[in-house]
């Protein structure tokens, strides 16, 4: 059995990426900062019939939670085939260029990039014994630069300068990691979920959580002939295609 490892999957798309992964026959550790959390997570997956998951314990700002976390993986498994670097933060819906300050700045990174690096990095060397690795960062495309840099484009009136700062680092990360890993059987890419109805969004949004969990888990499972070091996005585009970064 395929074992993945999904962040902040106690809720929202996570939790959903969870779902859809142990539906398709792999086991399923629900990364969660709050423990009671993400045993609550658990038991909502049993009850649809998922035995195959387990809640872990896992703050990715805390370098000891994550630390603690890959000693149980490890306890258990040799290998881990996927990863999903899930967990985010927004970091509240006023940001400016001008006045947001470097402390917001700084508590958007540690989760959006630092704690992807971190977790990613804890857990390379179970992801190495896979056959078939996978390792997908959950991106946005309110982080393209090509989308943003039009400065009269009225479709992306909405701007928030840390959130969108740190998914544009986290795509450069994914890009690097993936070029790192070129000449192995890793598959890294960045994928963005959608405009989804979860509380990240209060939910409004124009994607359910099983559409977000779709997309994600799509590139969690593809073939060795799949693509990797990419940003996919479904929301500028009419099919599932490359989005300019």
């Amino acid at each position: 059995m395929k074992v993945a490892l999904v962040t902040g999957g106690n809720k929202g798309i996570g939790f959903d990426v969870a779902r859809q992964l142990a539906q398709n026959g792999l086991f399923v550790y629900i990364g969660s900062r709050s423990l009671e959390r993400g045993l609550l997570a658990a038991e909502k997956l049993n009850a649809l019939g998922l035995d195959n998951v387990e809640a872990l314990q896992l703050d990715v700002t805390n370098p000891e939670s994550v630390k603690a976390a890959r000693a149980v993986v490890g306890e258990k498994t040799a290998v881990l085939d996927v990863l999903i670097n899930n967990a985010g933060v927004s970091g509240g819906f006023q940001q400016s260029a001008l006045v947001t300050t470097i402390d917001q700045f700084k508590a958007v990174y540690e989760t959006n990039v630092f704690g992807v690096i971190s977790v990613t990095q804890a857990f390379i060397d179970l992801l190495k014994e896979s056959p078939a690795p996978r390792i997908v960062n959950v991106s946005t495309s309110m982080a393209s630069l090509t989308l943003a840099a039009d400065l009269d484009n009225g479709s992306y009136p909405t701007r928030f300068v840390a959130y969108q700062s740190s998914k544009a680092a986290l795509n450069m990360y994914t890009i690097n990691l993936a070029y790192e890993l070129r000449d192995t059987p890793f598959k890294v890419n960045a994928v963005c979920p959608g405009y989804t109805q979860t509380d990240f969004t209060n939910h409004q949004g124009t994607s359910t959580v099983d559409e977000a969990g779709q997309r994600i888990v799509t590139y969690a499972l593809i073939g060795q002939d799949g693509p990797t070091g990419k940003f996919f996005s479904e929301e500028y585009v009419p099919e599932p295609a490359t989005c300019p970064w």
